[in-house]
């Protein structure tokens, strides 16, 4: 009986023993993964400090200052970090009850042929505006952002650039210039990690009641699921959102939003070698910078508390073409259609013509009302701005000009060891005492081709463009303005000598034809 007693009894030491040390196994291979996880992380992010692209900074929400800075004020490419402009742009809209939630959204040929990722939309369909509100957060659809813009800019993307530009200065944005609605590929559009965690910051503090978009992790469209690219909402405490964003010129861009503890920064990282590099840099400076945050800040909080969105939204089938039409027709006064009239946005001062296809449209600045501060933190010193009220006098279009397109990128040469391309195309008119002087070439009405880091090569630029302008650039004239752009001298490449505006538009029209974007304006 002892004798079983013992053979029992190792037998359940055994057992013991081996289940102990299948735990310690298992614990250890637990450990062994984790360490490994932290250990790449830590690599990456050293590596994505050093890439000569990174450009990042930190920022207490509440306080606003600045507790790390790296590159924060070079010129960057946005890529998709643009939307998050056409959101704010569109919230705002929202805001002033110009559209609404279910507002049909329609698809024009120009937004249906933007390269993905993308909603898929045919041209003549339509979604909502919660819809394509939800595409640009999750999936950052292209085709989405371009049919917002042109929306809100009357039909135009130009134009709706021209008022992104516009809000972007007013929020004390110096430095960011926007062409298109979506983040594809345009030398002309430059931001900085700075100028992006100001506008990350005002979307909390001035939409908080839409900010909830941001965390929204999937959504059903039609019968397809879209699944968020933010890969660290849901997987970092307290990350709220904000936008990722990526092009080959711009790299691995993150904005990210968190909360904890009463604690709230806003961080941004730009022109990352990958995602996963990216993302661990983001978590780096996330784990290193939220503690230094200050938990007490002002008399309220700079960012808002905004509801999460929920893990799932379920959203209706987009609507084809044919009921796209007949949904056109059914529309009440409870739901206007969106016109250009509609479209009641802040506009630069003195900024470029219109594209060749509203060439005949004349826009005048009424006045602009000042809103109240909302804030004292000092990155966000500027009011929230309002919405400049227009009066426009419209006429008859030329239906033969062809839907306006991106410009197409010109990439110079690098200068130095900055890494970043420099600006190369369209830019606003000079002011009216610079237009004035003689040195800016030819007074009349002008075209202009783009803008470069040196005469030269703006002189170039405009060798390249007469080359290909034929008839209606032979007796034009080529020069180069000089003009500052923060740090910077830039210089605009313009063709001058034109009698009239039709002999600059028919110029640029020409010059257009040949895949070269252009302005034309009066000097």
């Amino acid at each position: 009986m002892q004798a079983k007693s013992g053979i029992v009894s190792r037998s359940v030491s055994s057992v013991s023993s081996s289940r102990s040390g299948s735990f310690f196994a298992r614990l250890l291979a637990i450990l062994s993964v984790a360490v490994t996880i932290v250990m790449v992380d830590s690599v990456n992010a050293d590596a994505e400090a050093a890439n000569p692209k990174y450009a990042g900074i930190v920022v207490d929400a509440k306080t606003g200052n600045v507790l790390y800075s790296e590159n924060a004020d070079r010129l960057q490419y946005p890529a998709s970090l643009t939307k998050m402009m056409t959101l704010y742009m569109t919230f705002e809209a929202l805001e002033q009850g110009r559209i609404r939630l279910d507002t049909p959204v329609p698809f024009s040929a120009h937004a249906a042929a933007q390269a993905p990722t993308k909603l898929g939309v045919r041209a003549g369909g339509t979604i909502t505006v919660e819809q394509g509100i939800l595409g640009l957060v999750t999936l950052s659809a292209n085709d989405a952002a371009t049919a917002l813009g042109e929306m809100l800019g009357g039909g135009s993307e130009d134009r709706f650039a021209q008022l992104m530009t516009a809000k972007a200065h007013a929020l004390g944005m110096t430095r960011t210039t926007y062409r298109n609605a979506n983040g594809l590929p345009n030398t002309a559009q430059m931001t900085t990690a700075r100028d992006q965690a100001r506008l990350g910051i005002a979307l909390r503090q001035h939409f908080p009641q839409y900010y909830g978009y941001f965390s929204t992790r999937a959504f059903k469209f039609g019968s397809r699921t879209i699944r968020s690219h933010n890969r660290l909402v849901g997987s970092v405490r307290g990350v709220d959102g904000i936008k990722t964003g990526y092009t080959r010129a711009a790299g691995f861009n993150l904005v990210s939003s968190v909360q904890v503890d009463g604690k709230s920064i806003v961080g941004v990282v730009m022109g990352g070698a990958s995602t996963p590099a990216r993302d661990a840099q983001m978590r780096n400076l996330i784990a290193s910078y939220l503690p230094k945050a200050s938990s007490r800040g002002g008399s309220s909080a700079l960012i808002a508390q905004a509801a999460p969105a929920p893990a799932m939204i379920v959203t209706p089938a987009p609507v084809q073409p044919k009921k796209a039409q007949q949904m056109a027709k059914t529309i009440t006064a409870a739901q206007p259609p969106i016109s250009a009239a509609a479209a009641d946005l802040s506009l630069p001062h003195k900024g470029p013509m219109p594209d060749a296809r509203y060439q005949i449209a004349e826009t005048e600045v009424a006045y602009a009302e000042t809103a109240a501060r909302k804030s004292d933190n000092p990155l966000v010193a500027q009011p929230m701005p309002a919405p400049t009220k227009i009066k426009t006098m419209t006429f008859k279009q030329q239906a033969s000009v062809a839907v306006p397109t991106p410009a197409p990128a010109y990439m110079p040469p690098e200068q130095g060891d900055t890494s970043v391309d420099e600006v190369t195309t369209a830019s606003t008119t000079p002011s009216p005492t610079r237009a004035a002087s003689t040195s800016n070439g030819p007074t009349g009405w002008v075209v202009q081709v783009g803008v470069s880091p040196s005469r030269q090569m703006a002189m170039d630029l405009l060798e390249s463009a007469r080359s290909k302008g034929g008839k209606a650039l032979a007796s034009a004239k080529p020069f180069a303005v000089a003009y500052a752009a923060g740090g910077d001298q830039l210089y605009r490449a313009r063709f001058g000598g034109f009698d009239d505006q039709r002999d600059a538009v028919n110029a640029c029209k020409a010059l257009k034809k040949a895949g070269i974007k252009c302005w034309a304006a009066a000097q």
